[in-house]
């Protein structure tokens, strides 16, 4: 629906070549029998479209999450997770707020793992929390993180829900269906989707947020506090999601202002008073949502922290100091900003490099996004700022994660398209623009000519998400040689996060079956649980190391000294999961 007329996109004609126009003199029996079977038609093909779209997104999640092992994050999760249901406190992972690990723990809870004596009294760092839960409890690793996967992958789906309902509010059902495949067949949010971890809840939940925004222009006194709920959500997800505070709260006001329509001075001052004090509101139900998730965790608040919590000062100091959420919240902020202090290694197109880039995440995008995903994205952003009755739309389709990617290409973190997993969702909303520009009758051919090119991009973008089937993580578009080569681009989460470490065992058991094995590995994993008795080459003398050499790719891209020597002088004979090279010697 657009604006305060609430206008949709017309629905087409009933089939190819009908008129909308009622015959003269009123609906003759013959129309009648053709529209009324076209209509039935359509109210179960939309349904049924979708429903497959989501299909084979759950199909590619879950498979997804089956064959992989912990990627370097979840096992911090997992841990934290059986934390808060064996002991019902804020102990470990300050830097991310407890809803989304809530999510995870009815995973885990409904895989009832083992706690030990040693997990309760556990003195480690939360890594090392998170491998003893699934490797030193007497848990099944692989079954316990299928099932804390499990949640977000039931989320992932809701949020293609919205995606399509955004949409079709936007543009009708054929736009809807646009964006939904775009969203469904999109590497990242597969990838992702089917982790555990709190990327892809945050960003569904500020999407949610803004799609009830929208919705609010109609009815703010219900929707104001609905999209508050998800923006509070997003806030105990994950904090990257504080940014899109400076948008969703004035686009509160905003959206009361379009239903209250003033014409006069007087309705104007009143619907600026209505709007300040709907965005007051929706600010008080935001925080309230983050007190509820640290409450649904430990009811007395008890916050002890585990290691010390970096000091800040500054501005940062007093904004801090002044948020109205728990002192565990507080200093997970802390905690994040002195993460942001940190001297870490990025690379960028075989570049090494210390600090970060501004230009990283934009590029990684450029690299990890279906060709066709992108002509589609930046063709909707264009219609939505361009057509004139879909301008309102705008600010809640593009605003968000405009702020968004901006602040995280500020953060000194040059990680992984991860932190930018907003774009997939509300991009894809702004491509269903793209169908909606309709030519006069006498361009019909041009029509044709539009539609065909909608087709195809779609078609190319589904293509290219199913041929990197299972291996979502290491995608790269075609332009830059699919995900076998994405490890001479980028790193970590971009193609290799730890996933692969069963793959491998399974690999060097069926193949190569008796062979010395060398292993540098970068991940969360246990080698030995899986079958992997190696030992790591940098620790011996090179001319001691003979047979296969297996090296995690984001370990070979940052390569220095003796590891980037045995590297140089070896082989590459295989390739397991796009994210792990084995060499021989």
């Amino acid at each position: 629906m657009i604006g305060e007329q609430h206008t949709v996109l017309a629905p087409g004609p009933p089939f190819p070549g009908a008129s909308r126009e009622r015959p003269p003199g009123g609906g003759s029996p013959v129309w009648e029998r053709l529209r009324g079977p076209a209509r039935r038609h359509r109210r179960w093909l939309v349904p049924l479209v979708a429903a497959l779209l989501l299909a084979q997104m759950a199909v590619a999640m879950v498979t997804a999450a089956a064959e992989q092992t912990p990627t370097i994050d979840e096992p911090v999760y997992v841990g934290t997770a059986a934390v808060y249901l064996d002991e019902h406190r804020v102990t470990y992972n300050p830097e991310h707020p407890p809803l989304g690990k809530l999510l995870i723990a009815a995973g885990v809870a409904a895989a009832d793992p083992h706690i030990d004596a040693a997990f309760r009294d556990f003195k480690g760092d939360q890594g090392a929390l998170g491998r003893h839960l699934l490797y030193e409890s007497g848990n099944d690793p692989w079954r316990l993180m299928l099932w804390a996967r499990l949640p977000v992958i039931a989320l992932t789906l809701l949020f293609g829900l919205v995606v399509f309902a955004f949409a079709r509010e936007l543009t009708g059902a054929a736009g809807a269906l646009v964006a939904l495949a775009l969203y469904a067949f999109s590497p990242d949010a597969i990838a992702h989707g089917s982790l555990a971890t709190l990327d892809v809840p945050a960003a569904g939940f500020v999407l949610t947020s803004a799609w009830l925004l929208w919705r609010a222009r109609r009815r703010p006194a219900l929707y104001v506090p609905l999209a508050a709920v998800a923006l509070g959500a997003a806030l105990a997800t994950k904090m990257n999601a504080l940014p899109a505070v400076a948008v969703l709260l004035p686009l509160a006001a905003v959206s009361v202002w379009a239903y209250r329509r003033p014409s006069d001075r007087a309705e104007r001052v009143g619907a600026l008073t209505a709007g300040a004090g709907w965005a007051l509101v929706a600010a008080a139900v935001s925080v309230a949502v983050v007190w509820a998730s640290y409450l649904a965790v430990d009811p007395r608040l008890r916050w002890t922290p585990r290691e010390p919590v970096p000091a800040v000062h500054g501005l940062r100091g007093l904004l801090v100091g002044a948020m109205p959420f728990p002192e565990a919240y507080r200093d997970g902020m802390r905690v994040q900003f002195g993460f942001e202090n940190y001297p870490w290694q990025g690379f960028l197109f075989g570049h090494v490099y210390t600090g970060s880039r501004w230009y990283y995440l934009p590029a990684a995008l450029l690299v990890k996004t279906p060709l066709g995903m992108l002509a589609l994205w930046a063709a909707g952003a264009a219609v939505l700022v361009a057509v004139r009755r879909l301008r309102p739309a705008a600010a809640y389709v593009l605003a968000p994660p405009a702020v968004l990617l901006a602040a995280a290409m500020h953060s000194s973190r040059d990680f992984g398209t991860r932190y930018a997993l907003f774009l997939p969702m509300f991009l894809a909303v702004a491509a269903a623009t793209v169908p909606l520009p309709r030519p006069a009758r006498r361009a019909r051919r041009a029509a044709t000519v539009l539609t065909a090119a909608l087709v195809a991009l779609v078609t190319f973008t589904a293509v290219s998400s199913l041929r990197t089937y299972p291996y979502y993580l290491p995608y790269s578009n075609e332009a830059f040689g699919g995900p076998a080569r994405t490890r001479l681009r980028l790193h970590d989460s971009n193609v290799d996060w730890g996933q692969d470490l069963g793959r491998l065992a399974d690999r060097l058991r069926t193949r190569r079956p008796g062979e010395r094995v060398w292993l540098v590995y970068k991940g969360s994993g246990v080698p030995s649980f899986y079958g992997i008795h190696a030992a790591d080459p940098r620790a011996v003398p090179p001319e001691r190391v003979h047979g296969l050499l297996a090296v995690s790719d984001s370990s070979a891209a940052k390569a220095t000294g003796r590891l980037a020597e045995l590297i140089r002088t070896s082989r590459a004979v295989d390739d397991v999961g796009h994210s792990i090279t084995i060499y021989r010697r």
